[in-house]
């Protein structure tokens, strides 16, 4: 199953067109794309079911983030053994770093990103999970129960900002607005052949600057889940950024920036891409 927020609306996509979820539940269930993590059990049984009407077009344009306002971002640091390595940290053992996005940063998948001015503005393309069920405590084996779906995430980082001072302020950083895109579609565990091992890639101007698979993570997605719910609650709609591989523009020698007029696409199989054109600050 395939979700996504259209112009604010929870729409489901089938067959590539978009089909309006309280509309076609006769008001079951909210227009609000966040609100359907509260009655995802409910909502899944009913989708599952439903004779649904034709649905219309997709303007890529007109797709927000489908968890527009989590309750929690949390986002996985160092989570793959080639990252690790070109930044110059030794690989995590038992929880990968952990830190934040704050909620104003995120976005959907097509979208124009100000660079904050004298920056050093760096990609991180990531698998993105969203919880559908509450989870507290739960293993590693029952963890795919309680999310909702996978998308495609950027954790975009303003590095001056990340790492300058005397401590990291990693949230600041990677928390200006705009900076956390995701989307276009939330696609269920179920949709896929393997949900642990999905292509990503990532290009700048149409060069590849990141390229890998998600059986590379560390910490897998259960294994995130139930490492994190071993310390806190995640709640339904919470969104959790797994990592990103090397490539990053801060590992490069010389390192590399966004610059205004730059293109960056995002892509992860199965689901989709992101695409952000940066801006100069007016």
């Amino acid at each position: 199953m395939h979700i996504a927020n259209l112009s604010g609306r929870l729409v489901l996509i089938v067959d590539g067109l978009a089909v309006d979820v309280e509309k076609a539940s006769s008001g079951r269930f909210a227009a609000d794309p966040q609100a359907v993590y509260e009655e995802w059990e409910e909502f899944r049984a009913w989708a599952a079911q439903a004779r649904l009407p034709e649905g219309n077009p997709v303007d890529p344009a007109r797709l927000g983030a489908p968890a527009p306002a989590p309750r929690q971002i949390i986002a996985a640091g160092l989570n793959y053994r080639d990252h690790a390595a070109e930044s110059g940290f030794a690989l995590p053992v038992t929880m990968p770093p952990v830190f934040t996005k704050f909620a104003t940063s995120i976005t959907g998948p097509v979208t124009d990103v100000v660079l904050p001015p004298g920056g050093h503005t760096d990609w991180e393309i990531e698998l993105v999970a969203v919880i559908g069920t509450r989870a507290h405590h739960v293993s590693a084996d029952s963890a795919w129960g309680h999310v909702a779906g996978l998308t495609v995430g950027q954790d975009i980082s303003e590095r001056i900002t990340q790492l300058e001072g005397p401590a990291p302020q990693f949230s600041l950083g990677k928390s200006f607005p705009g900076f956390a895109p995701i989307g276009p579609y939330l696609v269920t565990p179920d949709a896929f052949d393997d949900p642990d091992d999905l292509a990503l890639r990532c290009t700048v101007n149409d060069e590849e600057v990141q390229k890998s698979r998600t059986s590379d993570l560390i910490f897998s997605v259960p294994e995130l889940v139930a490492r994190l719910s071993s310390v806190i609650p995640l709640l339904p709609g919470d969104v959790i950024f797994t990592g990103t591989p090397a490539g990053v523009g801060l590992g490069r020698d010389p390192q590399r920036w966004l610059a205004p007029g730059d293109e960056l696409v995002s892509t992860i199989e199965g689901i989709g891409e992101l695409r952000q054109r940066f801006v100069a600050q007016t």
